[in-house]
């Protein structure tokens, strides 16, 4: 056997709260990897809700990797949730019309920060928050409940409000290794063959994957 089908959305079988992402997906600008999950006990297909003020006149893109972790109540901020903020006022009078609509700013004019992007094998806990164009690195973990509004480095830990770095998971050296041997882009077989290093800490071991 090499694993669970990451075509089935629900992999374990009986319990719908685990969801692989990737097959429940409408959004076009919503593009997740293989294997990432989201762990919803009330509806895991209805994740797409947590996707916030993700507008397509905007254009952003939300790309999650493969791997990842997504506990129940992370949400993304996109954006669309932007006002403008070249002018005295923040309000968006335009949206109501009624002749307010004479100054509607240019999508040019509104804050856009660019995609987000969550790398591969990223843990997001419980609760937590991810606003507009924020990157984060392979192998990060988000600590729940945090706020996450700047970029999180490859295999570091991080929590709070705002997010700050707890600690790297790892040393330079090591983190240097898993982001050489990108074992997420391995062959299925190949990651059931090397389960037991891959999910050890026996770091000879793991340079002999090189």
């Amino acid at each position: 056997m090499n694993g669970p089908n990451p075509a089935n959305p629900h992999p374990m079988e009986g319990f719908d709260q685990i969801c692989y992402l990737k097959n429940i997906i409408n959004n076009p600008n919503i593009i997740i990897g293989d294997y990432t999950y989201y762990d919803d006990p009330v509806n895991s297909k209805a994740f797409e809700k947590n996707v916030l003020y993700h507008y397509p006149f905007i254009g952003d893109k939300l790309i999650i990797g493969k791997f990842c972790a997504i506990a129940h109540k992370v949400k993304f901020i996109m954006n669309g949730a932007n006002h403008k903020m070249s002018s005295f006022m923040t309000y968006p009078f335009q949206i109501f019309g009624n002749g307010w609509e004479k100054i509607s700013p240019s999508v040019s004019e509104l804050l856009n920060k660019g995609d987000t992007i969550i790398g591969n094998d990223v843990w997001i806990g419980y609760d937590s928050l991810i606003m507009p164009g924020v990157q984060i690195g392979n192998g990060a973990i988000i600590a729940s409940k945090s706020v996450v509004v700047k970029d999180v480095e490859p295999y570091t830990i991080v929590g709070g409000n705002p997010a700050i770095t707890i600690k790297k998971r790892f040393p330079e050296d090591t983190i240097k290794i898993l982001q050489k041997l990108k074992w997420w882009d391995w062959d299925v077989s190949k990651i059931t063959n090397n389960l037991e290093i891959l999910t050890g800490l026996d770091i000879e071991r793991l340079k002999n994957l090189l």
